[in-house]
């Protein structure tokens, strides 16, 4: 990625696709050898000794915000809102439906007590957002999307009016204002999932982040930058708060402090060296198997843990639940996504641009 102003769309940084697939596996680790332990009778025979570790995993959806606020940012560079709009939908809903309805039919045929999805759960998370239905999430992990969404609905708005380039960091930090404000004083859950005030801190770093890497380290943006970490440190015993309440056990501050820097660590070491991983068939697979592993593993490996661990025991049985995880993953991803992202791009984005300048709300880059 070179600096400067140009944008940087069509290089591709092969140290965040990596990046991206360590948030995924640390994720997965915290749900299988720690969440489902602690909330039974989610897995029978569980990884009890794993504990110590997988309890730091949930960080890895963190350091996914982290990783959005960066990409997200730099693939908005030189794009009008309705260029946005359709390619972040093409990138995120295909994926999705095909994720979703696989967790679906696994779990309605497999009628677990525990995980009791009927066809009306399936029609309520076409739209991801399931709970403004009544209806659960298809699976737990969903919750983190509708965050992504809401994030890139601002990004959106910012493009149409045509500020985002120009008033990036003052954008910045009037979000880190209102998260501070809200998460510190007002406590409005309205707000909460509106400005997505308590992950605020993460996707502004990213932002940052990239503005930087495109236009320089300015010290507008270092203090910024440093707010947004320092606000996350702040927001971590919500984070313990809610450790505590779902699985009685919270870490320390000190430990979830150290790692909060871990992961801001690993971010910014993707960005050093994204020169020098360079994004080769081996790391474009790996860092595609991000999306679908995320949004597949969690209750299919639960069901499938639970199927065959007490015939060939716990550690075969996740061998080879991880390997049929992965595999249908990379089918997701290379058979059906990849596939139908341009088409779908080349399909919407004519009739969205045509209804944008009939109602006037077309604007130029």
């Amino acid at each position: 990625m070179a600096s400067g102003s140009t944008s940087g769309k069509a290089e591709r940084m092969g140290s965040l696709d990596l990046l991206r697939l360590v948030a995924a596996l640390a994720v997965v680790c915290f749900h299988y050898f720690f969440r489902a332990s602690h909330t039974p009778p989610l897995l029978v025979n569980g990884y009890p000794e794993l504990d110590p570790f997988a309890i730091y995993g949930y960080m890895g959806v963190s350091l996914f915000f982290l990783i959005s606020g960066f990409v997200i940012a730099w693939s908005a560079e030189g794009r009008n809102w309705t260029e946005f709009a359709v390619a972040r939908f093409a990138r995120l809903y295909p994926g999705f439906l095909v994720c979703m309805t696989a967790s679906f039919t696994i779990q309605f045929l497999a009628a677990d007590p525990n995980l009791p999805y009927d066809p009306m759960t399936w029609v309520a998370n076409l739209i991801i957002v399931a709970p403004a239905l009544n209806k659960p999430f298809m699976d737990g992990v969903y919750w983190s999307i509708v965050f992504e969404i809401i994030f890139y609905g601002w990004i959106a708005i910012a493009l149409f009016f045509g500020v985002f380039s120009r008033w990036k960091l003052q954008i910045v930090a009037t979000w880190l204002l209102i998260s501070v404000i809200n998460e510190t004083f007002i406590h409005s859950m309205a707000l909460h999932m509106l400005f997505a005030t308590q992950f605020a801190p993460f996707f502004a770093a990213g932002i940052l982040a990239q503005h930087m890497v495109a236009k320089g380290a300015s010290s507008e943006a270092l203090v910024l930058l440093g707010a947004a970490f320092l606000l996350s440190c702040e927001y971590l015993h919500i984070e313990a708060d809610w450790q505590q309440e779902n699985y009685g056990v919270s870490l320390p501050f000190s430990k979830l402090l150290i790692a909060n820097i871990v992961v801001y660590a690993l971010f910014g070491g993707a960005l050093l060296l994204r020169h020098r991983i360079a994004p080769t068939p081996l790391v474009l697979v790996l860092g595609g198997l991000t999306y679908p592993l995320y949004l597949l593993h969690q209750h299919i490996g639960l069901l499938g843990l639970n199927a065959l661990s007490p015939t060939v025991g716990r550690w075969p049985a996740l061998a080879i639940v991880l390997a049929l995880v992965l595999s249908v993953s990379f089918v997701v991803s290379f058979y059906f996504e990849k596939p139908v992202r341009k088409p779908l791009i080349s399909l919407l984005l004519p009739p969205l641009n045509m209804m944008a300048s009939k109602l006037r709300l077309d604007r130029p880059v």
